[in-house]
Parts: structure tokens; sequence; C-alpha cells
């Protein structure tokens, strides 16, 4: 009879966590809106429960979301008190905290020639990827075949990625970077540079596609021609992407090429340099589509789903303006895409002659009354859920994969703006020796041994998570249905 319930309660841990929310711990930076607000800021990291497990202080404002390691440092883009180039976004700063906010590396992109704005990515090697305008007067844009210029600065902000070495506590070394500048096409005339036709080089950037800034911008001209917003990185395939506002899509580069082969036209795994291997969302930037074809308006917060999550591999992004077609926007409303890039057994992205890449359309869409303008994005859960943030509403959402709401929190204030949270494992600073001496049992730390922990042992027999010593309840060095077993029987005969 015991062994008989026992199994009756693996049976409802394994069908109750397919439904559930993900018992993690969610990190985010409330900030107030605006590129002027940028005076103080605090990083939370909370429960589901909403308990603060630890807070992060900080004298400038979050350009964009902090970055939370499992060694339990704290990477945050901040804005500087005086920026070279002020858009949306603007940013500037890049710290590393430890556990108890003290600072470990404190460093500035923010001079005559890139200012950072928006987000950054930490890299497994330590190093930190960095997106940052780049400045071009006027006239080295009409040099390379750009016909006009929309704001009164003479500017034009192309875009960089940096990859920065911290060393020491104030300094780093630029071990990589890529320059939107070395990847162009104009079909104006073969007197400029990168002369050609534009459909057929879906694997450049149009210098002349779309206005360069405006002179009403948020705080004050700009020249920001693409507006980046968020970057990640794919380890496994040694790949970035990134997110271009402005432009309405998001593109992939080959991150295994040399700084020299970057600014090139080969080399990298992909044999294709700095060149563009895949792009979505508005083929119209590269003349292979009309407004119907465009699927993507404002967006932000793109991310490949890691590996072992439900569609792993495939990319997430937060529409910001969903539309329906024709270029028909769908009034305050914005929406999750998964997407999967078409690839052959190469693992190259493919493209037909002629035609836009692919898909047709997301493989998941996630919509229910939230909308943002600015920011905010979406991740994948381990056990399949989706974790949104609606910037503008400063509020946090976690959707199951048919549409149910399962947790729902917005961060209480006025004006402000949560850019992205993201959540982890409850575990997932065990290994940094932040949480309290574990007791056998109890898996998330709360105290209790209860079904909760039945999950995540669960999870961890099923390496949907990875293995900690508070579920391996018999000391044999693995988690598996013996001791959620065992787990059981504690709840069953307390």
């Amino acid at each position: 009879m015991r062994l008989y319930k026992s199994l009756l309660y693996i049976t409802l841990a394994f069908s109750l966590g397919q439904t559930q929310t993900y018992d993690g711990i969610t990190i985010y930076s409330p900030v107030g809106t605006g590129p002027g607000s940028s005076i103080g800021g605090d990083s939370y990291l909370i429960d589901n429960q909403l308990n603060i497990i630890n807070q992060w202080t900080y004298t400038r404002g979050a350009a964009s979301m902090p970055y939370l390691l499992p060694d339990s440092t704290i990477f945050y883009p901040y804005r500087v008190q005086n920026p070279t180039m002020v858009a949306g976004g603007t940013g500037g700063g890049i710290l590393i905290m430890d556990w108890d906010s003290n600072v470990l590396w404190n460093y500035t992109v923010a001079n005559q020639n890139y200012q950072h704005h928006h987000d950054i990515q930490p890299l497994p090697n330590g190093n930190v990827l960095v997106i940052a305008w780049e400045r071009k007067t006027a006239a080295e844009a009409f040099a390379m075949g750009r016909q006009t210029i929309e704001n009164s600065l003479n500017e034009m902000w192309s875009e960089a990625i940096l990859e920065l070495q911290p060393i020491g506590t104030n300094e780093a070394n630029v071990v990589w970077e890529w320059h939107l500048w070395d990847h162009l096409v104009q079909d104006v005339s073969s007197s400029y540079p990168n002369y050609g036709v534009v459909s057929e080089h879906p694997e450049l950037f149009d210098i002349n596609y779309g206005n360069v800034g405006s002179n009403q911008g948020p705080g004050g001209s700009n020249a920001d021609w693409k507006h980046f917003n968020a970057i990640d990185y794919n380890a496994n395939l040694d790949q970035i992407v990134i997110s271009a506002r402005h432009h309405n899509e998001i593109f992939i580069i080959d991150h295994s090429t040399t700084t020299a082969e970057a600014a090139s036209h080969s080399g990298g795994n992909s044999e294709k340099g700095g060149d563009i291997l895949y792009r979505w969302g508005n083929p119209q930037v590269y003349d292979r589509g009309t407004a119907s074809d465009q699927q993507l308006n404002g967006q932000h917060g793109v991310n490949w789903i890691p590996e072992g999550y439900p569609g792993e591999g495939n990319l997430l992004l937060f529409n910001n303006n969903y539309e329906i077609g024709d270029g028909v926007i769908i009034v305050n409303e914005s929406a999750v895409h998964e997407i999967i890039p078409p690839m052959d057994a190469n693992g190259n992205y493919t493209i037909g002659a002629g035609a836009a890449f692919g898909p047709s359309s997301p493989t998941w869409t996630h919509i229910g009354n939230f909308h943002s303008n600015v920011q905010s994005g979406a991740f994948r859960l381990p056990n399949g859920n989706t974790l949104i943030t609606v910037a503008d509403d400063h509020r946090m959402l976690e959707v199951t994969s048919t549409g149910s709401t399962v947790w729902d929190y917005t961060h209480p204030g006025n004006n402000l703006m949560i850019a992205r949270a993201q959540k982890y494992s409850m575990n997932y600073l065990g290994s940094a020796g932040t949480f309290p001496e574990y007791t056998l049992g109890d898996i998330n730390f709360d105290g209790e041994i209860n079904i909760y922990d039945v999950l995540h042992a669960s999870d961890m027999f099923m390496n949907l998570e990875p293995d900690t010593p508070p579920a391996d309840m018999n000391g044999d060095g693995i988690v598996n249905v013996f001791d959620v077993a065992l787990i059981v029987q504690i709840i069953l005969n307390p």
C-alpha cells in the first residue's frame, strides 16, 4: 500500500510538472522611464512567493536587464551620467558586482566613437559582449552611398559589437569586434563602394534603407539608424543573434571569426566572415518582400531557447506591435513569437533563390491583453513555460505552452519600466554557497518538504534540471526514482 501511494504521488508529480508555475528565482531591475531617469536603481532576486532572496543597489539606473551568473556575481548595464550619444536605451556602463553589492569591475563605453546602449551578453569565457552605436559623420555616410541624413546632427550612428575582457577593476581588452559598417550594400552608383543589387545580397545591410534618426527622439536629436536593442549568444553554434528595432528584423552573425575575418566576407565556421547568416521579420529591408510579408514591428528581447528546454535551438522574441499581415497592427497588442530558422543537414541557414528567409510564420505565438512599446522580452523555462516581461507595465508573467497564465506580478510604483526579467532554477546558485545549509529533501530551500520538492526531484530524474545534494536522498551520487520515492515517504509519513 505504501509503495502504491508512492508511485501514485510520483505520477501526480510528473503530470503537475507539465502545467504548474516553474518554481524558480526571478531577477529584474525596475527603472524610471526615459533616458533622463538614470539616478539610482536596484536589482531584485525573488521567489514565486515574492520573497526577496537578494537585492543589489546601484548609483545609476539600468540600461537593460541584469545577468546573474551561477557564481552569484551579477552583470549590470547602466546609464552613465554623460553619454556621448543619446536616444532610447542609452547606457554606457557595465558593472560586475558580487552577492553583497561590492563592485568587482566597472567599465565605461561612452566616447567620441562608441556609446553602449541597451543590452550586453556575458560569455562562458568570462568576457562580455556589448552593443554600441558607432558614430559616422554625414560625409562618411555619403561617401558610402547614403543619400539622405534625417537629423540636424549631420551624423549617422551605425552599430558595433565589442567583446570585452575585464581587466582589474576598471579596464578591459577588446578581444573581438564586429562592425556593421563593414557589411553594407548600395544600389545608387558604382562610383561608391559596395555597389550591387540589394535583393541579391541578403547577407548585407542596405545603407539607404530607413531614416537615420530624427530631431524628435528621446533626449533630443539623434542619428540612431538601426537601433539594436538585444543580443544573445549560442555557445554550441558560436553565433550571435541581434534585434534591430527600427528595421523590424532580427539577424544572426558568426562569432567564430577573428576580428579581421569579422570585417570581411569570408572565414569562421560559416566561411562567410561577418556577413549576415540569417535574418527574419521584414524582408523589405533586403528587397525581397512587401509590407504584407513583414512579421515584426518594434521587436525586442530575442534569444535562443537553451539546450534541454522544450523548443531547444529555436528563437524566442517579444514583438512589441503585433501585426496580422499587410501592415495591419493590432492596436495595443504585443506578442511573443517562437520561430524555427530553416537549416540544412550541415547546420547552414537556408534561403531560396529570390525568396525571403523563412519561416513563413512562427511555430508558436502568445498574445493576451499585454502591450509595451519599449524593451520587453521572453525566456523559455525548463518545464516549457515562458516568462514574459511587459516593460511599460513593469509586469512579469509566466504562461504555459497552451497560453494559461500561472504567475503574474507587477512591481509596485509609478513611471517605472522593467526591461526584461529572467528566471532561474531554485538550485541555480547552489554551487555558489549563497543558500543556507540544506536539509535532505528540501530541494527548493523553502523550509518545507512537499509536492514542490517532489517535482524538482522528478525533473532531475528526467534530466530537466541538474542534480543537487538536497535531492540525493540515499547518498548514492545520483538523483533517480528511489530518491523521489524517499521524498514522497517523508511527505506521507511526516
